[in-house]
């Protein structure tokens, strides 16, 4: 239940398998039930941002309101939620009021976006590999790039223990270009260059699956409902537990 998606209370004690709306009514001109301390009024909606009592015992703890966020990440800031171990962490540079946690990673000398929330369910689906969910970059490199450089990286290259999977590839200047990911192997571009005999200068995600890059290094925004939708519609054949 979304926060907008109120519920009668009387509805709510029923759905929860408590007991009848009709028992749930008298509960209610008893005095019996609580709203986040407070006796209701018959017809009185909720939220899953609500804490329901009845006679003290607890019938739903309040939930966070889901927080889904776009972040620049500077170079220098880690992706990690330890914030006791990494001083330069990604948690305590945005500095949120509520939990919230990294979508993936993007390593400590990168930049560009990054995507964090509260939601662990939409994490679980995204993160799935097998989805093929898009991430582009744009690289700099330190030397020329040549034709059989592109034609190597986007046909797959082997590194830790597998060939990487075919993508998306495109020279912008002499010394950089554009890559688009469907895998999320570690340090992968890196890897994959230094395989072919390059040294990655600059690396800046500019997007992930329908969300772009467009606030300045170091801040972030909300997703918009727009977004989100599409996020949505993107993960839905995706399961939301891994299986092992």
């Amino acid at each position: 239940m979304k926060e907008k998606e109120a519920t009668r209370i009387n509805k709510f004690l029923s759905e929860m398998g408590y007991c009848s709306r009709r028992a749930a009514d008298k509960l209610i001109e008893q005095g019996r039930v609580t709203i986040n301390g407070k006796v209701p009024e018959m017809g009185t909606k909720i939220t899953m941002a609500d804490e329901v009592r009845v006679d003290g015992e607890l019938i739903s703890e309040p939930q966070e309101k889901p927080v889904y966020i776009a972040f620049n990440k500077p170079i220098g800031i880690v992706c990690t939620t330890d914030t006791r171990v990494e001083k330069d962490n990604i948690i305590d540079f945005i500095n949120y009021p509520t939990r919230i946690f990294p979508i993936g990673r993007l390593d400590k000398p990168s930049e560009g976006l990054i995507l964090l929330t509260n939601d662990g369910d939409i994490v679980n689906k995204i993160l799935r590999a097998r989805n093929k969910h898009q991430k582009e970059y744009i690289v700099t490199v330190d030397r020329p790039i040549t034709k059989v450089f592109l034609e190597k990286m986007a046909n797959g290259v082997p590194i830790l223990d597998r060939v990487t999977r075919k993508c998306e590839i495109e020279e912008i200047s002499k010394f950089q270009f554009r890559i688009i990911l469907t895998q999320g192997l570690n340090r992968q571009i890196r890897r994959m260059c230094e395989y072919l005999g390059y040294n990655v200068t600059a690396l800046k995600r500019i997007r992930i699956m329908n969300i772009q890059l467009d606030v300045p290094v170091g801040k972030w925004r909300y997703l918009s409902e727009k977004e989100l939708g599409e996020i949505n519609e993107m993960i839905s054949g995706s399961t939301k537990t891994h299986h092992k």
